[in-house]
């Protein structure tokens, strides 16, 4: 891990705030001044920043159901509660991959690794992202082609990848964009409100049977399925 990303990982600030800390000659390690950009700290180096000393938590992903009501962030100008309320006082320090909105529910990624939330985030890996949704009233499957093309938000196409009916008014529904109540706005387009919405399914990894407000840590065989090599992993949201 260059030392850019060493000092990312640890929470100092981005790549670029990084560069510039090493280029001043603010980051030291072993004791000296190090400018070299391309330089990897190893697991007896010891690398401090104005003279402290900087460390990397071991990379850690957990999966949690987010109950509605929480909001997706640190802290809340609200004073509204938030998902990290909802895990213990002394974990390592996580940033959750992507949002749900306070009323949504259901599936989020929380880690510590940036190389991980890159590769669930960003656009060209086209992870899907499953939700099961219940509208105001019964659903006439005639508007699925209006969602399935494409309605303009604020200027942003939107489209939905696939949809599925359950129940007269319960959905499923799969995203690969990540735009802003997405699945909410596009109903509201065309004239039905959502009432629960619910994520099912990042990628390969299910929510299953996990209880709301609960955590578990990924298994072994779950993060090796988020890799770039895994063809088999498919995303939701």
């Amino acid at each position: 891990m260059r030392l850019n990303r060493f000092l990312a990982a640890a929470g100092i600030g981005s790549r670029r705030q990084c560069d510039a800390l090493i280029e001043a000659g603010r980051v030291t390690v072993n004791g000296k001044p190090c400018t070299d950009f391309s330089f990897q700290p190893g697991e007896r180096d010891h690398v401090k920043v104005d003279g402290k000393l900087v460390h990397v938590d071991l990379p850690f992903t957990i999966i949690l159901h987010k109950p509605a009501g929480f909001v997706s962030t640190k802290s809340d100008p609200h004073a509204r509660d938030t998902i990290f309320d909802l895990l213990p006082g002394k974990f390592p320090r996580l940033f959750n991959v992507g949002r749900l909105d306070a009323q949504s529910e259901g599936l989020l990624i929380l880690t510590n690794d940036g190389d991980l939330a890159q590769r669930l985030t960003h656009p060209r890996y086209k992870i899907d992202k499953e939700y099961e949704i219940t509208l105001d009233r019964q659903w006439d499957p005639a508007l699925a082609a209006k969602l399935l093309r494409v309605i303009f938000l604020e200027g942003q196409r939107a489209r939905i990848s696939r949809l599925h009916s359950m129940t007269p008014t319960r959905l499923r529904v799969v995203l690969r964009q990540g735009i802003n109540r997405q699945i909410r706005r596009m109903f509201e387009q065309i004239g039905y409100e959502v009432k629960r919405l619910v994520r099912i399914r990042i990628g390969n990894l299910r929510l299953g049977d996990l209880p709301r407000g609960h955590w578990r840590a990924l298994t072994k065989s779950e993060l090796k399925s988020l890799q770039p090599q895994s063809r088999s992993v498919r995303s939701t949201r």
